[in-house]
């Protein structure tokens, strides 16, 4: 524990969908220095896991399209935005909650991720970890229709593309996610979409 931090004081603002906390507490930036009453809003909306499907024959990747207020209210003026597939853990394992997010959205059934790595999605306001996963996939593996789950109110629409697209429209801004970005940019390293 950080032994810097003191007077930790909590207080949930809203346990509706998720869970949003006010803290305040005292820091001891250093031994001459101490900050008082940092007041903080902190949003608990647990880990999820985030998926890349890439095929190396076709030089392809799935991503999906759906509608997201959030960047609707912050000037993305459809809502639309492109992603990698992603979901809340929700118990299971992140290498699970990856490849059942795959089939969900994308209809396609996974057999195996690589963890490509964990990274805190808005550290500042958010606990989430966000466990970051690649996977190959193929036709053959197209078992369902995607989409997401209704009685969630998912309405996700499957989006195949070549990979030079997808990671062209990370310039053009048409892409803008940060997991989607960073797993597009962890196959441009890897080298995978350059395999013969």
């Amino acid at each position: 524990m950080n032994t810097r931090i003191k007077n930790l004081q909590e207080h949930t603002l809203s346990c509706k969908t998720f869970l949003l906390k006010e803290y305040v507490y005292d820091y001891q930036h250093t031994a001459a220095h101490a900050e008082e009453k940092h007041l903080r809003e902190v949003y608990d909306h647990g880990d999820g896991a985030s998926v890349l499907l890439y095929n190396v024959a076709q030089k392809t990747v799935v991503l999906t399209q759906q509608f997201r207020l959030p960047t609707y209210l912050n000037g993305n003026s459809s809502g639309m935005n492109i992603e990698v597939c992603a979901g809340s853990l929700d118990g299971d394992t992140p290498e699970v909650c990856a490849i059942k997010e795959a089939l969900e959205e994308t209809g396609y059934q996974i057999q195996e991720v690589e963890k490509v790595g964990a990274v805190y999605v808005s550290p500042a306001v958010m606990t989430e970890i966000a466990h970051l996963f690649i996977a190959p996939y193929t036709d053959d593996m197209k078992v369902a229709y995607g989409g997401g789950i209704a009685q969630e109110e998912e309405y996700v629409d499957v989006v195949e593309m070549s990979f030079d697209a997808a990671y062209q429209m990370i310039a053009t801004g048409e892409i803008n996610d940060a997991r989607t970005v960073m797993l597009l940019q962890a196959l441009k390293i890897k080298g995978i979409m350059d395999a013969s």
